[in-house]
């Protein structure tokens, strides 16, 4: 298949493949974390951001069954009790918040108060005020990963805006600035996977794929959640260009990128590549980089449609992943079907929409 077969009923049909994928996922691999990140029927991260690609797919279609299946997921979780508040916990509020719009249900609004009122006021605090990447397993104290743009400053962002409260707004400006201050390569305008200021080092300096596609995709999304400055969003786009610069620069000739983004020894992540090509697409639509990039997110879209396989599977995701102080360590992590390589799978696949006859 080339770029120019990619035809909008394929997608569409992808689309729902992928959509069922996710909603049956089930564990094929012996876990090692407290709460599984596999099934779809837990709260923290990786559920998180599957969720809010379907609440993006609902607004683009206005598709019922998926809002049900959020309303749904959301008050089956709420009745089960909510889990400890922290970085990866924070990410299903972002579609919670969306949720209480549609629903006006005063229980969602409760609950977004209530946590985005921690996330900015109590949830540890590295020098500078950045975000400790805190979690249900570790405190991770006085550290910064690429992962918490996402999974937190967004949803901060999001909420300033719905309660009208600059200074969550303010805050999630401070801390995608302050995580670009210690995460990005200055050699290659790529970023790092953590920093510690205990430490005071990159941990393996590892220009991990997917934490890369954390800002790659989430970005292109913050920036429609919020208005920011001028200076502030130059500033963002001017080190997303960079960084896609670069990564045209890496991408195989299969259209995939590696886990590790400059080792081509390490294997190809699909997770990396369709958040990459998610915001490639969505960055040229909308005029913050530059249509030469198109093609580039084209080959990447050609190259994730080929790994979901007829139950909506998408393959060639790695398992969730923790800070590494060897570059081994991010060979070595295990790859399955997750619901994040689901989510930037149908993130890219709706966006594509907007790029193929």
């Amino acid at each position: 298949m080339t770029i120019a077969q990619i035809q909008r009923q394929e997608i569409e049909i992808l689309i729902h493949k992928v959509i069922s994928g996710m909603k049956n996922l089930e564990a094929t691999i012996q876990e090692d974390t407290l709460v599984s990140i596999i099934t779809m029927d837990k709260w923290d991260w990786s559920q998180g951001v599957g969720l809010f690609s379907l609440y993006l797919y609902y607004k683009e279609t206005q598709n019922c069954d998926v809002f049900t299946y959020l309303t749904d997921w959301f008050d089956s979780r709420i009745r089960e009790g909510l889990p400890p508040k922290n970085v990866n916990t924070m990410c299903p509020l972002l579609t919670l918040s969306y949720l209480y719009e549609e629903t006006r249900n005063p229980e969602y609004l409760r609950i977004c108060e209530e946590w985005v009122s921690y996330a900015a006021d109590e949830m540890p605090r590295t020098p500078e005020f950045g975000i400790t990447h805190e979690t249900i397993d570790n405190a991770n104290e006085g550290e910064l990963w690429d992962d918490t743009l996402y999974m937190t400053a967004l949803f901060m962002g999001r909420m300033g805006i719905l309660l009208a409260k600059d200074h969550y707004v303010q805050e999630s400006i401070r801390q995608f600035l302050v995580h670009l201050k210690y995460l990005t390569d200055k050699k290659t305008g790529l970023f790092f996977h953590g920093w510690s200021f205990m430490e005071g080092h990159n941990f393996a300096e590892a220009l991990w794929g997917r934490g890369n596609a954390w800002y790659t995709a989430g970005l292109v999304d913050y920036l429609d959640i919020v208005k920011i400055p001028l200076g502030v969003e130059v500033f963002l786009l001017s080190s997303l260009e960079r960084q896609i610069q670069k990564l045209t620069e890496l991408q195989r000739p299969s259209g995939m990128w590696t886990t590790l983004l400059n080792d081509p020894t390490s294997y190809e992540e699909t997770s990396a590549t369709a958040g990459f090509a998610y915001g490639i697409l969505k960055a040229v639509r909308k005029g913050y980089i530059s249509e030469v990039y198109k093609e580039v997110g084209l080959k990447a879209l050609q190259a994730v449609m080929n790994k979901v396989d007829a139950k909506g599977a998408v393959h060639g995701v790695s398992y969730g992943t923790r800070m590494g102080r060897t570059l081994q360590f991010y060979r070595e992590i295990p790859v399955c079907p997750m619901p994040y390589g689901q989510s930037m799978t149908l993130l890219m696949l709706v966006e594509s929409l907007h790029h193929v006859e």
